[in-house]
């Protein structure tokens, strides 16, 4: 049946998906790098034929972790869903002479070194300046225009983004940055594998999208991402999904399958994917690609990941196209033949839609709620109204249990002030966008507000601020 080691870590597909789809190819084997969350733990159990937490001081040296473990459990594959494991397992794969990402792994990781590979390569991206110090940050501040983007060279879901509209701004940004990649080191949101990563950033042009030549309705966001799959070094695309508008900076609010991208614009984006990937080298892994869609047809690339996408993305694939991802990547690691699309899919053999949205305390023009709410999925299921025909639901690994007080969102946090993740099937991609519009524009008010305790006279009436109850595993797409 072979024998698969699945390193697990926070962000990535929701791990009881995962666990089940290769649970029905191999013998699953789980090196918990993460907590395995409370709703999965009992059918991680029944799924895996072991799930091991390794401690702090085995993690020093995580490839040789991986290694081992994979070499007690007589792993004939190895692999993450995780993007902050996705080197450490790239390189144990190198040393065990097993299929994965390859030694270009960290190409696909360090938007720094990424950036670089696409330069060479003649690829369009953003302008852009490497930044290790606050003196190189102020020496690219200084070369790039005004307003421009700081973001963490190792980050996910849009952590420690910044805009910086003038040189007097750098200072404080930069700090601000260290800070949130520090706390989200401290919670798990960091790369696991290289040393000082959080120390590592990019400053980046930003350019200007706009959807109105490449999208019939206004609502969309102006950029796309490119599901697919490395195959012994050849690029297999899947799909291309669409979303809604960021939240400032730019943190994602929701991914929606299809992009009802016209077939001659989608051919276009799936080449400047195809053209990403492959400068970068990678070998055998999932992919996945975003791209800023300009006017006159110009693109610009986001970032590739050497992983398949996160939050939703891969069980809205399977629900629309009906393709098991995750099975189908075990099995091609496994050295299985596999039968991958001939060319991206697209609405026309879309059964369905399907798109997943992050619960962010702000409303659909980006302003953050007026007041506090509390996190409760069936007075929402209850008061808002969807298309007929729409379900929608909650994703229990990355929500925080109901009555949990709603984080107020934080630009720089980016997706780790989310509060739950919501996964919605309709009969087409306009009415999943549809009904997220809706979705957002009423959750700030049938959301119920907190309870606040009544305080004993004798009791002082100072507050606190009120923590989440739980955290989720974090959707980094």
């Amino acid at each position: 049946m072979g024998t698969v080691l699945l390193v697990h870590a926070k962000g990535g597909p929701p791990l009881g998906h995962v666990l089940s789809r290769a649970a029905s190819r191999a013998q699953v084997h789980v090196l918990a790098l993460s907590a395995i969350p409370a709703t999965v733990a009992a059918s991680a159990e029944n799924l895996c034929t072991s799930v091991v937490t390794p401690s702090e001081a085995e993690r020093l040296d995580l490839v040789s972790l991986i290694t081992s473990r994979a070499e007690a459990v007589g792993a004939d594959a190895v692999l993450t869903f995780s993007e902050y494991a996705v080197v450490a397992v790239a390189e144990a794969c190198e040393v065990l002479g097993l299929a994965g990402a390859g030694g270009a792994a960290a190409l696909a990781r360090d938007k720094r070194m990424m950036r670089r590979t696409w330069q060479r390569s003649g690829l369009p991206q953003p302008e852009f300046r490497p930044v290790a110090t606050q003196a190189e940050l102020h020496e690219a501040v200084a070369d790039l225009p005004a307003p421009m983007l700081l973001k963490a060279a190792w980050s996910a879901g849009s952590t420690a983004h910044q805009i910086i509209g003038s040189p007097q701004e750098a200072d404080a940004a930069w700090r601000r940055s260290r800070e949130v990649m520090s706390e989200s080191a401290q919670s798990g949101f960091a790369e696991l594998h290289v040393a000082e990563a959080e120390a590592h950033f990019v400053v980046e042009e930003i350019v200007t999208g706009t959807t109105a030549q490449w999208f019939d309705e206004p609502d969309w966001g102006d950029y796309v991402s490119v599901e697919g799959v490395v195959a012994e070094g050849v690029f297999h695309p899947v799909c291309v999904s669409g979303r809604m508008p960021t939240v400032e900076p730019f943190t994602e609010r929701a991914t929606i399958t299809p992009a009802l991208l016209p077939a001659d614009l989608q051919d276009r984006v799936v080449a400047l994917a195809r053209s990403a990937v492959d400068a970068l080298g990678l070998r055998d892994c999932g992919t996945h690609t975003e791209i800023k869609l300009g006017a006159g047809g110009r693109m610009w690339l986001i970032e590739t990941a050497a992983r398949l996408g996160g939050a939703m993305t891969v069980p809205q694939i399977e629900e629309v196209f009906r393709l098991d991802l995750v099975g189908m990547l075990v099995d091609h690691l496994l050295g299985r033949p596999v039968s991958w699309p001939e060319r991206a899919l697209g609405p026309e053999q879309a059964r369905g839609a399907a798109g997943s949205l992050v619960v962010l305390a702000v409303d659909g023009h980006g302003a953050a709620w007026r007041d506090r709410r509390v996190w409760d999925f069936p007075a929402v299921q209850h008061a808002v109204a969807l298309s007929e025909g729409s379900n929608l639901s909650v994703v229990p690994d990355s929500s925080l249990p109901d009555g949990s007080i709603v984080p107020v969102y934080d630009p720089v946090g980016g997706a780790n002030t989310m509060a739950a993740l919501c996964l919605l099937s309709a009969d087409d991609a306009r009415t999943v966008l549809r009904d997220f519009t809706a979705l957002v524009d009423a959750l700030p008010a049938v959301l119920p507000p907190p309870v606040v305790p009544a305080v004993p006279q004798s009791a002082p009436a100072a507050g606190s601020r009120t923590r989440p109850a739980a955290e989720p595993e974090g959707v980094p797409a």
